[in-house]
């Protein structure tokens, strides 16, 4: 994966994975319970993300089943998918960090 910032749905569906393997229905919901509601994936989107980071070596197959009369295919986060959301998780906390700082300066400056 190249050092662009990483798309939400793209983490979520990652941090999804790194919990162990899902298919595509339980990613839909699991995706919109790590955002609290905020991001709810249509099946189109999360089958496109799907698609383009199997292709990237961030995902890969792991397995189907037939329940219910309906085949249902099983994803899994590979060790560079968990590199890739381990530099995302340490992005995003190293900016969180710098705008806490700044509330600080702010906070700090303000009281001044």
């Amino acid at each position: 994966m190249s050092t662009r910032e990483m798309r939400e749905p793209t983490f979520l569906i990652l941090t999804a994975l790194a919990r162990g393997r899902h298919h595509g229905y339980s990613l839909l919901t699991e995706t919109k319970k790590l955002s609290g509601g905020r991001v709810s994936l249509k099946p189109g989107s999360l089958y496109t993300t799907l698609d383009r980071i199997q292709e990237e070596g961030l995902v890969e197959d792991a397995g189907e089943e037939v329940v219910a009369g309906r085949l249902r295919r099983y994803y899994a986060l590979t060790d560079n998918g968990a590199d890739a959301l381990k530099r995302e998780a340490d992005r995003m906390e190293a900016a969180a960090d710098a705008a806490r700082q700044s509330l600080r300066v702010r906070t700090n400056g303000a009281l001044a």
